[in-house]
């Protein structure tokens, strides 16, 4: 019987079928928010995202708060956690105000959501993986 020789690759996922490499810590999912929050009935809650430049040259960070439909965006040159933490704690600086709940879809790039939270001191809510659209 032949005895494999190949390792694991960083690509591979553990037995439970879980990825195990990048995940997001202390995640809070979009089901455990306020009902008052899925009303849409006060200008508080931000959508966060990210759009790539053509050829990955830069990105967009892009804010747009759900009942008002204002619009908040940043350009950054790469798709870095800390960055992206810098760049929406800036942009929604001054609307600490009228910031009360964020949400993100599971992007790494999101990994400072602890610190956007305690700058803002706002509440953070993470899409169901692989359904980004459930933040509706």
């Amino acid at each position: 019987m032949a005895t494999s020789t190949l390792s694991k690759t960083a690509t591979q996922v553990y037995t439970s079928g879980q990825e195990w490499r990048g995940t997001i810590r202390n995640q809070v999912i979009i089901d455990e928010r306020p009902e008052i929050v899925e009303q849409r009935a006060r200008i508080d809650v931000w959508e966060g995202d990210i759009m790539i430049g053509k050829n990955h040259q830069g990105i967009l960070v892009t804010l747009a708060e759900r009942k008002s439909r204002d619009i908040l965006a940043g350009q950054l040159p790469a798709k870095h956690a800390e960055g992206v933490t810098e760049k929406i704690n800036n942009l929604l600086r001054p609307h600490k105000h009228k910031c009360y709940t964020v949400i993100f879809d599971n992007g790494k790039e999101f990994a400072g959501h602890e610190t956007i939270a305690s700058e803002l001191e706002a509440a953070i809510y993470f899409a169901h993986p692989y359904h980004s659209w459930g933040d509706d």
